[in-house]
């Protein structure tokens, strides 16, 4: 592969949202081996501008999670750099600077357009069979009118201003020439009105600001390049080389996602797959070495790292795939080296001891311990359909249980006893059913069996991870929701949060 022209710096910027997903490692992957195959650097960044929804659990499980499959990087909120700080929450006054140059040079422009005049503005562009965009009303308030509403303290966003004709064209890595219509990119936002950025002012100054020379990101960002590369081009600004990743896919070629896969690297790691083999399978997702051989070690997908190896063809992620992989290596192990790594798997005192704590008043002899502690360690207990039979309940208020479970404790900001148990007490009491007849589904699609350690610590001992794919697998047993069902279950699930208020004669 030819040495690109300048120092290569690459980066990975995951928003601290969630778990910490497969996808963002298997970005990362590619964007260190990039860098490190010319001698370069592979920095993280934290893009937390979404303050409703980032939270510091969530970056450290994201941190530690990259950490433990070796994904190391040069500079970071973890160890600083030239160009710190490194986590976005930290950078807000670098933003607001730049997106007020952008008005004072015409590049962008102040909206005072109120969240209720936008929806009319969107139902009627839908009434007329449009694709609902912003219609560019904020161009039309003169300066004397801006002046006064800002005088005023009107709130307001501001928007980048986008053609109105013609075509944007952009390179890609991959892909060559991309071109995208300008009728199809809305005015974008880039300030609001709180005064935090979105994504896209914040992305290119940080890529700016920390010279990054080459953006490998998922091909779900294509559509935002003509917004970015306008960016670059209103601040005068070089813009990094692009490169658009194939997204993972289900075995069904369906977008990788959490109700048919589970996503989340902490999940791997609790089941057992050793980070050597995931980063292995990652590597094989869309790219293969000269020699096309499976197995190989990251030093050595640095050594014989190209891009252009890359194929477009969405990459299969199979979860049987990667097990038989990650039992190539297991079979490699000297059993010396396999009792350590045993060992080494649940070496967490913490956790040992919450589940000592459960079984303690339930055994005997220390040999009982193995029936009432294995669902622990387990990496899916062996249901069946009849196991889910409730006389108090009904088959569908069974499968909604767990849908809403789910929903519900997906949204959870702290995983532990109060969190979880509150919310399922909740749910049961909404539902208007008693908790010892709501309890038994949860008791089966945890731990496989109605006897068991008390099942609201069982998940929290196991983890959110694992309770997520084991609720979804009970929910696969005893039948998913249609895609009609689906949306009906989320309006009663909101329902059965925020009943309507009855009003006393």
């Amino acid at each position: 592969m030819k040495q690109p022209f300048r120092k290569i710096r690459t980066r990975i910027a995951p928003s601290p949202t969630g778990f910490p997903h497969v996808g963002t490692a298997y970005i990362a992957l590619f964007n260190l081996c990039f860098a490190k195959a010319f001698g370069g650097e592979f920095i993280l960044r934290i893009e937390d501008t979404d303050q409703t929804r980032s939270t510091a659990e969530s970056e450290t499980m994201i941190l530690d999670s990259l950490k433990w499959l070796g994904l190391n990087w040069s500079e970071g909120p973890d160890i600083g750099g030239p160009y710190a700080p490194y986590r976005q929450s930290e950078r807000m006054d670098i933003y607001k600077k730049y997106a007020v140059e952008l008005v004072e040079k015409g590049h962008a422009f102040y909206c005072f357009a109120t969240p209720e005049e936008l929806d009319v503005m969107r139902n009627e562009q839908q009434a007329r069979g449009e694709t609902p965009k912003y219609d560019g009303r904020g161009l039309l308030l003169s300066k004397a009118e801006i002046q006064e509403k800002l005088a005023n303290n009107t709130p307001y966003v501001i928007r980048m201003k986008i053609p109105t004709e013609g075509v944007c064209q952009f390179h890609d890595m991959l892909r060559g020439d991309v071109e995208i219509p300008w009728s199809q990119v809305d005015m974008q936002i880039l300030l609001k009105a709180d005064g935090l950025p979105t994504y896209h002012l914040a992305n290119v100054v940080d890529d700016h600001l920390m010279q990054i020379s080459h953006v490998i990101r998922g091909e779900e960002w294509i559509s935002s390049a003509p917004k970015h590369q306008l960016l670059y081009q209103y601040f005068e600004w070089e813009m990094p080389i692009l490169c658009h990743m194939p997204l993972l896919r289900n075995p069904d070629k369906s977008k990788l996602s959490k109700r048919k896969n589970p996503t989340s690297i902490n999940y791997y790691k609790d089941i057992g797959v050793l980070p050597k083999a995931l980063l292995n399978y990652l590597g094989r997702m869309g790219w293969s070495m000269p020699d096309e051989r499976e197995k190989f070690t990251l030093d050595e997908m640095i050594e014989h790292f190209d891009i252009q190896r890359v194929s477009l063809g969405g990459p299969i992620f199979d979860v049987e795939k990667l097990f038989w992989l990650n039992g190539q290596y297991i079979k490699a192990m000297t059993p010396s080296d396999l009792l350590d790594t045993i060992l080494s798997w649940q070496n967490n005192r913490e956790k040992l001891e919450n589940i000592t704590k459960a079984i303690q008043p339930r055994i005997n002899i220390l040999s009982e311990a193995v029936d009432w502690t294995a669902f622990y360690f387990n990496h899916m207990p062996t249901i069946t359909i009849d196991q889910f039979n409730n006389k108090k309940m009904t088959t569908e208020q069974v499968r909604q249980s767990l849908q809403f479970a789910i929903w519900r404790l997906e949204s959870l900001t702290a995983w532990n006893d109060a969190s979880v148990s509150q919310t399922l007490m909740d749910l049961a009491n909404q539902m208007g059913i008693k908790l010892r007849d709501f309890m038994p589904t949860f008791f089966v699609a945890i731990a496989g069996n109605t006897s068991s350690t008390p099942v609201m610590q069982s998940m929290v001992t196991l983890g959110a991870d694992l309770t997520f794919a084991r609720l979804r697998h009970a929910l696969s047993v005893v039948g998913e929701p249609s895609k009609k069902e689906l949306k009906a279950w989320e309006k009663l699930n909101i329902e059965l949060k925020n009943p309507p208020h009855t009003v006393q004669c």
